[in-house]
């Protein structure tokens, strides 16, 4: 199973028009590739290794979409050795066993080391890992795993300690232009023979979109594309609007049939926002008369008791799924009085919709600044690995302090001090609002007394 067969390195034309742009606009040489400059910068480790041909064992840990498997690919060109690649979700102890033996044959007829890529292989268990580590030790093959699980808890600790671990971090927006920017231009495997055209606001919004992913931008890009082709040639020109109504056309999904059961889902919804008891309850009968989901209505309640009661009423929630829980449990027609007790509790709660507002800020915050890093100092670090990469320090455990509470940033740097989440004086958010307060002051105090 060699790397020729599963990855077809140097056996195509440098574009097939069936496969995703994603996949065509794979960088194929270490001059082609973004991103990572702290592995594959001029000097580093990796790229050292990669130019001298003597790579060592090591496991690529990163996000989806950051660039493990086509680094592979880079080696499988790249490198003298034999290069063997198999999915560790497709593979077991027998496939590795005939591997070993062919890196055997190879290591004595032809005098050459065996590259063993193992894709995603934090989904192999200890057995299976465990096959590894005698052939790692007597330098019969080199290992490169890829995994998006932290290997610290993933792989185990002697094949660990044979390996290193290397970081591959979400590509930064600036990378992500240029792999836009680079698709957009390519005439044989991007869109360069579309004539279509971009303006730098949209690239950098669909860059944005991405979350550090390229092969997200890339997939969105290819639908975005895809529609501005329908476009007379001079008008194909992608703009952050255009971008965003078409994704918007690719996304929804909806029926166009069936005016009447928004129509009531609608009045019961609004009748509910607007403390209505009667209403709410007139238009619960008429949906379930009408032979309406009796748990599609318990599904719309349970939204309701977080978007429009939240925490001016904690317990609007519990009350809801209990009223789901007893119509599953006895069904019609008897479990129609749960919903309808679960509704006017609902109809007659305080309201608040901070928490549906706060929710939506930090949504609209996420597709602005895209991946934020978490602070080290609150990572969780059980292992020697993350210690050493200073997770979990100077962390402040909150119970070792007076009130079970001490001034502790927790959001990303980028996001000090922003506020998300501002409760009302309608219900039990009161009491929220003025416990926000006392810590608040608590915090600009131990601010002026730095």
């Amino acid at each position: 199973m060699k790397t020729a067969d599963l990855f077809n390195v140097g056996n195509e034309s440098d574009a097939r028009d069936s496969a995703p742009l994603a996949e065509r606009m794979r960088p194929r040489t270490l001059a082609e590739y973004i991103g990572q400059p702290h592995l594959l910068g001029p000097g580093c480790l990796l790229r050292s290794a990669i130019a001298e041909d003597k790579l060592f064992s090591m496991i690529l840990w990163g996000p989806p979409g950051s660039g493990k498997t086509t680094l592979a690919r880079i080696l499988a060109n790249d490198t003298k050795s034999n290069f063997v690649s198999f999915s560790a979700v497709l593979s077991g102890v027998k496939e590795i066993r005939a591997v070993i033996e062919d890196a055997r044959d190879v290591s004595g007829s032809k005098k050459k080391k065996t590259i063993l890529f193992v894709d995603e292989i934090h989904r192999f268990n200890k057995a299976q890992q465990d096959a590894f580590l005698p052939h790692i030790e007597s330098g019969l093959i080199t290992l490169i795993g890829a995994t998006t699980e932290n290997p610290s808890f993933e792989v185990i600790a002697p094949l660990l300690s044979r390996t290193r671990v290397l970081l591959l971090k979400p590509f930064s927006e600036n990378d992500l232009i240029a792999v836009v920017e680079r698709a957009l231009k390519d005439e044989k495997r991007g869109l360069g023979k579309s004539a279509i055209a971009a303006d730098s606001e949209a690239i950098r919004y669909i860059a944005g979109l991405a979350d550090g992913d390229a092969r997200n931008a890339l997939n969105n890009l290819e639908a975005i594309a895809s529609l501005a082709q329908t476009l007379p040639l001079g008008q194909r020109i992608i703009t952050k609007k255009f971008v965003q109504e078409s994704l918007l056309k690719k996304s929804l999904l909806y029926d166009k049939n069936g005016e009447e059961h928004y129509n009531l889902i609608s009045a019961f919804h609004k009748s509910m926002r607007g403390s209505d008891p009667d209403a709410t309850l007139y238009w619960l009968g008429r949906m379930l008369t009408a032979g309406e989901d009796p748990l599609y209505i318990a599904r719309r309640m349970v939204r309701f008791a977080s978007e429009d009661v939240g925490n001016a009423d904690p317990q609007a929630l519990t009350v809801t799924i209990a009223a789901k829980e007893a119509f599953h449990f006895i069904g019609l027609p008897e479990g129609e009085l749960a919903l309808a007790q679960a509704a006017v509790y609902l109809a007659t709660a305080p309201k608040s919709n901070s928490l549906y507002a706060g929710y939506g800020n930090v949504k609209d915050m996420i597709n602005k600044t895209g991946y934020l890093p978490v602070p080290l100092h609150i990572r969780n670090a059980p292992t020697k690995l993350m210690k050493e990469l200073d997770y979990g320090k100077d962390y402040k455990y909150a119970h070792n302090y007076a009130d079970a509470y001490t001034p502790q940033e927790y959001l990303p740097e980028k996001l000090k001090g922003q506020k998300f989440y501002q409760p009302t004086e309608s219900g039990y958010e009161k009491i929220i609002k003025e416990q926000i307060e006392i810590w608040q002051r608590k915090k600009d105090d131990s601010s002026e007394n730095k």
